[in-house]
């Protein structure tokens, strides 16, 4: 029973990065030690009938998630159970699913490819269904209402429009949250206004995975240099397919119709034309991702 932190770089012994003497130690004396109660009669371990209830659990969880929790739980499983090699156990897992919710277990089954549904799993007690959703069991029903602590990765190019690029910067500030500067190069680029802006990152060293959003700020002159660049695509195609917020400048909107498509382009895009869409952009972001991009886009 540990009564301490411990502060040295491990907790256990023996070991081999401390000494006998700072090292942690077994202490019999000072140790827990049970209480020596005298008992009559027979002790016994015996578990509540509830412990055998291995769904209820499960089922009220699923039903309290919001679809688009709830297409992430199917994704979820189904990824996991993909690099399951034994086709049987595939199947045994989804008999359990069966006692959680059937179209959890439908929906699974069909994205492994099973051609039908295994029999349901007999359960050691029967699942309730008295158990009403609870919101408290979602993270979309309670999520933050504020971008605070979150950080926006803004790729840039030469010739970037100062002012907006300013004015991303202080609306972020006001938020509380922080922007970092993505560009060709490391040591950074000119802005439309001569001032130069450096960068925090790399364009190949600072994917989009990085950020909870990202804003693709680029001027005419600094927009070809981005087309051959697969780190650049990977940096857009990444972000949209994570559901991220995307703002972009006006001249980087055929870059971003020709890495997607121009049909991809929803409305978790948001131009930026003039300083107050920065302020719609940032407050977009407060919601953390636009959850209405399709799984798998």
């Amino acid at each position: 029973m540990a009564i301490i932190n411990p502060k040295n770089r491990v907790n256990y012994e023996p070991n081999s990065r401390t000494d006998e003497e700072t090292g942690p130690r077994e202490d019999p004396d000072g140790s827990f030690h049970s209480y020596l109660a005298e008992e009559e009669g027979r002790k016994v371990r015996v578990r509540p009938e509830s412990f055998a209830d291995h769904y209820s659990q499960a089922r009220q969880f699923y039903i309290s998630q919001t679809p688009v929790e709830q297409n992430h739980i199917v994704d979820s499983f189904t990824f996991e159970l993909s690099k399951v090699e034994n086709s049987k156990i595939r199947q045994r897992m989804v008999s359990q699913l069966m006692n959680v919710d059937d179209e959890l277990a439908e929906r699974v089954a069909k994205e492994l490819g099973l051609e039908q549904l295994p029999q349901a799993a007999k359960p050691a007690r029967p699942t309730r269904s008295d158990l009403e959703p609870s919101p408290a069991l979602s993270i979309l029903h309670n999520g933050p209402d504020s971008f605070e602590g979150r950080k926006v990765g803004a790729l840039v190019t030469e010739g970037v429009e100062s002012s907006l690029l300013g004015a991303l910067k202080k609306a972020l500030d006001k938020e509380g949250a922080v922007l970092e500067i993505i560009a060709p190069t490391i040591e950074g680029i000119r802005a439309s206004d001569g001032a130069w802006v450096e960068a925090n990152q790399k364009i190949d060293g600072g994917p989009s995975v990085l950020y909870d959003a990202v804003a693709l700020l680029v001027a005419k002159e600094g927009i070809d240099p981005l087309k051959d660049n697969s780190a650049a695509r990977d940096f857009v195609a990444d972000a949209f397919a994570h559901s991220k917020f995307i703002a972009y400048s006006a001249a980087g909107k055929p870059f971003l119709s020709a890495t997607l498509g121009e049909d991809k382009l929803d409305k978790g895009f948001i131009e930026l034309r003039e300083n107050k869409d920065v302020g719609n952009f940032v407050q977009e972001c407060r919601k953390l991702r636009f959850w209405e991009r399709p799984t798998g886009a």
